[in-house]
């Protein structure tokens, strides 16, 4: 393998993401990588916004990317598939659905010991998984501090043993080169240029000959051979040394790590040689994934719905190939013809006939395939490989278009958004009359509505939403309601007796009849019931009533003038009239709500809840998360709306929480005040 560092075969196509925190530079990284292999001619920036990556208008009036970008390049005859994914964890599902089928991930991050926790949920997600990856400190060249430092904090968050593969070479403060320690050579870093050999000299080589000896202690965990080596202070060959870290990283077992610099290009050309060599190919996923390679298979990675172009599925061929025109199947039975095959770059597309084991390639017009299916080219042989999980949502805006002959294209739009990233999501909710889009944070929505205007040309307006508050009563009374009309012809007559009884707090609504004599008919029991149910849909203070018990107990009707109707009426108007004397009660819906978090941020989080009216009912340590906890609080639902912001700020931008309903609790004074003035304004 020492050898194959200069030279060797080249592998099949390999797919790799990039990934990481919001800021740390992943999509410069791309176009760094784009650049230096010649995949472009000029290489863009993020501040001028003329990237391959982050290319959507959205992406670019915000300056960040926000879904995941595919780039194809080519290296010492060697392709790649590049899938920039985005870096805020408003959109960490475009990491979740991209990474299962790749084969390694570069997991980028800066210099900065007090962001080294928010790598946390991508190096999991990646442990987790099984998938190789290599940790590239960027912007090396600002470090502030001692890489073994960074290392250290790394290793806090990384689930597998971190390798340091290069030590920085130090010049006035400042992080002008590295050494290979594997290589055992030393380099000066040159401006978007191939980085000089130099000899290393002074503190160098002692830090040099430490650091080898503790990369080679990591790698010997895994060898025998490398151990007693090591053991008999025999110098391992260097072609045994690049087996090693190639074979440890392909088994998910190591995570090596690089520095360099993507704005001025240092240290990725040694990126570069990394994924040539010690990147695992397809067939290494394959296996992982359970992939049988006698026929073809092929996983969903993205969708993008286009303008005239339409739908577009990102999906990469983990055996066997396609061409445009085959049929495929899902693996329930139901099939596609592909109408069109295209290698990506950006938002750009160029067609082609086929595509190969290894590559990964959009496919049109599939209107039936999500991100996450499987397609196989045999209907017997069809497969389901796990979907991605997708994350719960934790922030909600009601969404409205201005006109209401608007409302059917935006359900359109909205359905397209919610295929293009599943974290977004629609509820309609009952109890509010309102269609709330539901995604994971402010930027993440904000994003969402301006898709929904610039692609459907609509004018939208956005607000919180409702909190669905309800009534109860504290007190019982017996209400006569009697409806009586005459207006000429048949009148109208409806009399009834009804015994109003709250009931424990849960219990929802009971109708029951005790009517001896007929004095009303049973055929209209069912009318009562309804008018009772009418009106408990809006009770005296304005919200729907439960935990409510009604028992029609006396009544008159007549022989030609009562109904149904108008049994129906008289049911509602008793409701109406007593409601008000049986001591009616607002009621808040309340959240059982886990916080998931950073150790140090708990206690942050246990003030939070209480300044938001929660009660906090423990907390325990997240289990696979070592240095997190999970806090279970109950928190009205009214403190929950922008509780995720405050959160993150809080947490290095990683923490996050589930919700569900619990129960509903009275709430009174100035609160209750307040919530009854909106309810009576509105």
């Amino acid at each position: 393998m020492g050898n194959a560092q200069a030279g060797g075969a080249a592998h099949g196509p390999r797919t790799v993401a990039l990934v990481g925190p919001y800021l740390c530079g992943k999509t410069t990284l791309l176009e760094s990588l784009l650049h230096t292999t010649g995949a472009v001619n000029r290489k863009g920036s993020v501040t001028e916004g003329n990237t391959v990556g982050d290319s959507t208008a959205e992406a670019r009036a915000h300056g960040m990317s926000i879904a995941a970008n595919v780039a194809d390049i080519e290296y010492l005859g060697d392709k790649f598939t590049l899938i920039d994914c985005p870096g805020s964890i408003e959109f960490f599902q475009e990491t979740i659905n991209a990474i299962p089928a790749v084969d390694a991930a570069i997991v980028v991050c800066e210099p900065d010991l007090e962001k080294a926790k928010a790598l946390q949920p991508t190096l999991k997600l990646l442990s987790d998984q099984n998938i190789p990856h290599i940790i590239f400190v960027n912007k090396i060249d600002a470090a502030g501090g001692r890489v073994r430092d960074l290392l250290e904090a790394l290793q806090a968050s990384s689930p597998l043993p971190l390798v340091l593969r290069q030590v920085p070479i130090w010049e006035n403060e400042i992080v002008t080169g590295f050494v290979d320690l594997a290589l055992d050579r030393a380099f000066v870093y040159r401006e978007h240029a191939p980085s000089e050999l130099i000899e290393a000299k002074g503190a160098v080589i002692d830090r040099k000959k430490e650091a080898k000896f503790e990369m080679l202690e990591k790698l010997a965990d895994f060898n025998d051979t490398l151990m007693e080596e090591l053991l008999e202070d025999i110098e391992p060959p260097q072609d045994e040394i690049f087996e090693n870290l190639e074979q440890e990283l392909a088994d998910g077992l190591i995570v090596p790590v690089l520095l360099g610099s993507a704005e001025g290009d240092n240290g990725v050309r040694r990126l570069l040689k990394s994924l040539r060599h010690d990147v695992p190919d397809v067939s290494k996923t394959a296996e992982r994934l359970g992939v049988d390679g006698g026929s073809t298979t092929i996983q969903i990675l993205k969708s993008y719905h286009g303008g005239q172009g339409g739908k577009l599925s990102v999906g990469r061929v983990l055996s066997g190939s396609v061409k445009d025109g085959d049929i495929v199947y899902l693996d329930d039975g139901e099939s596609e013809k592909i109408s069109g095959i295209f290698t990506m770059k950006g938002l750009n597309t160029e067609k082609r006939s086929s595509a190969d084991a290894g590559e990964t390639v959009a496919f049109g017009r599939l209107d039936a395939v999500h991100t996450g299916d499987t397609l196989s080219l045999e209907k017997d042989a069809a497969v389901s490989l796990p979907k991605p999980t997708r994350l719960q949502p934790v922030y909600g805006k009601v969404i409205r278009a201005s006109h209401a002959k608007d409302e059917v294209k935006l359900a359109s739009a909205i359905s397209k958004i919610c295929e293009e990233d599943p974290s977004v999501s629609i509820e309609h909710n009952q109890d509010t009359n309102e269609m709330i889009l539901w995604g994971q944070g402010e930027m993440h929505l904000r994003v969402a509505v301006e898709k929904l205007s610039n692609r459907s040309s609509l004018e939208l307006l956005t607000s919180s939403p409702t909190v669905p508050y309800k009534e109860a009563i504290r007190k019982s009374i017996t209400q006569r309601g009697r409806h009586k009309k005459q207006s000429g012809g048949h009148g109208q007559f409806g009399d009834v007796v009804l015994e109003i009884k709250p009931l424990p707090r849960g219990s929802g609504f009971s109708f029951t009849e005790n009517i001896s004599g007929g004095v009303v008919p049973k055929g209209y029991f069912s009318a009562v019931e309804a008018g009772v149910k009418d009106y408990l849909t809006k009770g005296p203070l304005g919200f729907p009533v439960v935990d409510v018990s009604v028992n029609l107990i006396d009544g008159s009707h007549h022989s030609v003038d009562s109904s149904e109707q108008a049994f129906k009426a008289a049911g509602r108007l008793a409701m109406s009239e007593g409601l008000p004397g049986c001591s009616p009660v607002l009621l808040e819906p309340i959240m059982d709500v886990q916080i998931y978090v950073p150790s140090e941020a708990t206690a942050k989080v246990n003030a939070m809840v209480s300044t938001r009216r929660g009660q906090i009912l423990g907390f325990d340590a997240r289990e696979g998360w070592p240095g997190w906890d999970v806090v279970s609080a109950h928190v009205p639902q009214s403190e929950l709306h922008d509780l995720i912001i405050e959160l993150r700020s809080a947490s290095h931008g990683v923490g996050t929480y589930s919700f569900k309903f619990d129960h509903l609790q009275e709430l009174t004074g100035k609160l209750a005040d307040d919530v009854l003035s909106a309810q009576e304004a509105a």
